[in-house]
């Protein structure tokens, strides 16, 4: 997972890749510590997806920019528009049921 120091050209990124994940958290929150290697890890299953991490604490116009208002929030993009949102208590299997659907739609393949 990348992290994200700039906003800029995470648009682009969206409108260039079939399947985006973005994760936001931030530094104080021990959940969005323990769900980063957790999703790290999850995603290694799925090589086709391109993921962000950003850190909203290190950049606030992302939270206004991107409508997230708690954190660990994860937004799943699918050729380019929002597919997946799931913030506070996000249960890994459900968000890679959904992730998996969308993959195996776009790849033909499954984890």
């Amino acid at each position: 997972m990348v992290k994200i120091i700039d906003i800029e050209n995470i648009e682009q990124i969206i409108k260039e890749n079939d399947i985006v994940l973005l994760y936001f958290s931030t530094q104080d929150c021990g959940i969005c510590t323990s769900l980063l290697p957790k999703l790290e890890e999850m995603l290694a299953n799925y090589p086709k997806i391109k993921s962000f991490h950003i850190p909203i604490d290190e950049i606030p116009l992302a939270s206004g920019k991107f409508s997230v208002f708690t954190v660990p929030t994860v937004i799943v993009y699918v050729d380019g528009k929002e597919a997946i949102r799931e913030a506070r208590f996000i249960s890994m299997d459900t968000l890679e049921e959904k992730i998996s659907k969308y993959y195996s739609f776009f790849f033909g393949e499954t984890a």
